[in-house]
């Protein structure tokens, strides 16, 4: 009796709140917030990458946790994989970088933001190409490419083999609809 009664709260509350979300898209913002936007538009803008890309990434890789670190030891809110925060520090030309400086908001968007647009401008600007990249490595996806079995055409993928990287792409795709579509 008492699971009816929570599971018949829980309903109620979630009507509520799905009727007001629907009308000011107040629920669903807080679902898919805008954490740390000035870093996010700054870079983005800074390299010409969409900002909404940005945010879902952030949303798939951390959830807007600045101090996870990943089972693989990718590090932050873009999930940078330590090689690559420094080989990108070095380019980009931020002095004295260390690894624990992506725990740093700052220097993590900056980071990922300038890596994505790497591999944008790597798979001509295909961004489901650019997001397999991020989270299967860019070497893996050329080799898709080629690969009959994954791609017909060498532009496109039609199977990932890596079931990680097709959840992932799924899921970064659908949650940059979700932000176009709230923020845009």
């Amino acid at each position: 009796m008492k699971f009816k009664k929570v599971t018949v709260i829980i309903v109620i509350i979630f009507t509520i709140l799905t009727v007001y979300g629907v009308k000011t898209n107040w629920f669903l913002k807080q679902l898919y917030p805008k954490k740390f936007s000035q870093q996010v538009y700054f870079y983005s803008n800074q390299y010409g990458v969409d900002p909404y890309l940005v945010f879902a990434m952030i949303k798939a890789e951390s959830n807007f946790n600045p101090d996870i670190v990943s089972s693989k030891g990718a590090i932050g809110l873009m999930q940078v994989i330590p090689e690559t925060g420094i080989w990108v520090a070095n380019y980009i030309g931020i002095k004295n970088f260390n690894v624990n400086m992506l725990y740093n908001p700052d220097y993590n968007i900056n980071i990922g933001t300038w890596y994505l647009k790497y591999l944008l401008k790597q798979f001509n600007n295909n961004i489901t190409l650019a997001v397999a990249a991020y989270n299967g490595g860019s070497g893996n996806v050329s080799n898709w490419l080629k690969d009959k079995r994954y791609s017909e055409n060498g532009s496109n993928l039609k199977k990932v083999p890596f079931s990680e990287t097709d959840k992932y792409i799924k899921k970064v795709t659908k949650y940059y609809k979700i932000y176009k579509s709230l923020y845009e």
